[in-house]
């Protein structure tokens, strides 16, 4: 089975448009979202429509729990916290009751999907860092065989194995069955590994091989339309760059 995993869409259009455009050539079986569908970007109810769309299996993110009402967002800073008022504002009463019951986590096989730790999927606990990743060891046998995260917008991935964890920086590799992996799959809509293309994932399940796509978008008609909608300057200019 051919799996296409995304994440942190965050509203943005035309990056989703094109990822699902790249998508249709890549024979998939089945697609999973790791979450943030909402958020940061200008047009939060297209890419809701496009991702119902796709019949894939939705996880809850931070954006979307704020949204739908199932989380505590006032702590945020300014930018981020106007965003997500917006965003709810915006948002047609039928996607955030679509939104608020998202599951936080899901599982097929020896493989799990979230949006962030997948020890503690409803706190939204970032791993992006080899210290991050060595925090999971003492709990290592509660780990599935591979774990899907999104969150931190980066392509990070470790291996992990008793007492060891390892970074996995090629773009395409295969999964050893002896280690257990921590896989985060980049974001579609807000790149942060300074790269600013589209970042998605394919995973076959029979040869085990990750494979990272990236593909350009409309990046300009992206950050207009946030600009129009009087959200932060650097939710569009940030797009540019892919931090």
């Amino acid at each position: 089975m051919r799996l296409g995993i995304f994440s942190d869409v965050h509203s943005n259009l035309e990056a989703l448009t094109a990822a699902v455009e790249v998508y249709k050539g890549l024979d998939i079986d089945q697609y999973v979202c790791l979450g943030d569908v909402v958020g940061y970007g200008a047009n939060p109810n297209e890419c809701c429509h496009i991702v119902k769309g796709m019949n894939a299996k939705v996880l809850m993110g931070n954006h979307d729990a704020a949204v739908a009402g199932k989380m505590e967002y006032s702590y945020y800073y300014d930018a981020a916290r106007e965003a997500l008022d917006w965003c709810a504002e915006q948002l047609t009463s039928e996607n955030i009751e679509w939104l608020r019951d998202l599951p936080y986590s899901h599982r097929i096989d020896d493989m799990c999907f979230s949006h962030g730790n997948p020890l503690c999927p409803t706190e939204f606990e970032y791993i992006f860092t080899l210290e991050q990743a060595s925090d999971l060891l003492p709990r290592l046998d509660d780990l599935s065989q591979i774990n899907f995260i999104g969150h931190s917008h980066l392509t990070k991935s470790f291996a992990l194995s008793p007492g060891e964890v390892n970074e996995v920086v090629a773009r395409r590799f295969g999964l050893r069955k002896h280690r257990k992996y921590i896989i985060t799959d980049g974001s579609v809509g807000q790149p942060r590994d300074y790269d600013s293309r589209s970042c998605f994932t394919v995973f076959d399940t029979e040869t085990r091989v990750l494979e990272y796509h990236r593909t350009e978008y409309d990046i300009e008609s992206a950050a207009k339309k946030i600009l129009d909608a009087n959200l932060a300057v650097n939710f569009g200019k940030r797009l540019f760059l892919g931090v």
